[in-house]
Formats: structure tokens, sequence, C-alpha cells
């Protein structure tokens, strides 16, 4: 996949790579990118790009019960991480997950979830990050998410 330089990397290339470059069974999971964030609003001084990803409720994704399952809900902060580091390095580049904490915080059913992901630290070999999720009825958290990424070559 050719890398896109950073004056490409917008929102629109933000959603190809998100159809394009992540599993099939991902693409199952009804995610869309709502926003990216790699410029720093004016006079910020707490400011961390990100990315914020919608995951579309379905019955398919809940277990027993219609509570949508912990691991729909790992595989959305992993992939709204992967778009964030993406944004924040204003391009694509390779990587792999090499850590991922998840605290869930409350059960959540009938609703989108949406996750905000920010990027704590892009290095050259390593990258951190940390997903809020978040019921879209009421936007208050279901789960807080920490992970670490492996930046490969190429």
């Amino acid at each position: 996949m050719a890398s896109p330089t950073a004056t490409e990397f917008d929102i629109e290339e933000a959603r190809r790579v998100l159809g394009d470059v992540f599993a099939p069974w991902v693409q199952d999971l009804g995610l869309s990118v709502e926003s990216i964030d790699y410029v720093p609003p004016p006079d910020a001084t707490d400011w961390q790009p990100g990315a914020l990803l919608r995951m579309a409720f379905s019955e398919r994704l809940c277990r027993n019960g219609g509570v949508v399952c912990g691991q729909a809900l790992m595989a959305l902060a992993d992939t709204s991480m992967v778009i964030a580091i993406l944004a924040a390095n204003r391009g694509y580049r390779p990587m792999t997950t090499v850590d991922q904490t998840t605290h869930f915080m409350r059960a959540v059913s009938s609703s989108d979830v949406l996750a905000d992901a920010r990027v704590v630290r892009l290095g050259r070999t390593m990258s951190f990050g940390r997903v809020t999720l978040l019921a879209a009825t009421d936007n208050k958290p279901v789960a807080m998410v920490s992970s670490a990424f492996a930046m490969l070559p190429g």
C-alpha cells in the first residue's frame, strides 16, 4: 500500500484505510470514522491527536441478554487507536498491537458505541494511546482502554 503524504491524510483517507486495510471480520463490526484530529486548536495546552469512531449497534454484536459483547468493544478500541495513530502520523504506517488493557465500566445495549481514541505518545518504534468508549445514547463511559503499538518498517 502506498503511503500518503501528510497533506493527503484526511478523513476520507482514514475512511479508505478503514475499508481497505483491516480484516473482513472487522468490516463486519459496522465501524465508521466520525472525525480525525491532528492539528492542535489555538491556545491548546493539553491536546492530543486522535480519532472518533462509531460502532453501529447490531444484535449480531450482542451476547445473551442484549449486551454488546466485550470482544466487539475491544476490537473497536484497537481499530480506533490504529486510525488515531495514522492521523497523528499523517499517513499510513504499518503497526501491530503489543498490549491492550481494557477496563469495562458498565454494560451497553441498544446503542451505538463511540470510541474517542487519543495518542499519548507517537514514537519511531512504539506508540501509546488511550481510548474512551462511550454509549452514543447518553454519552456516558462504557470502558477505558490503554494500548501500545509496535511501529513496523515499511
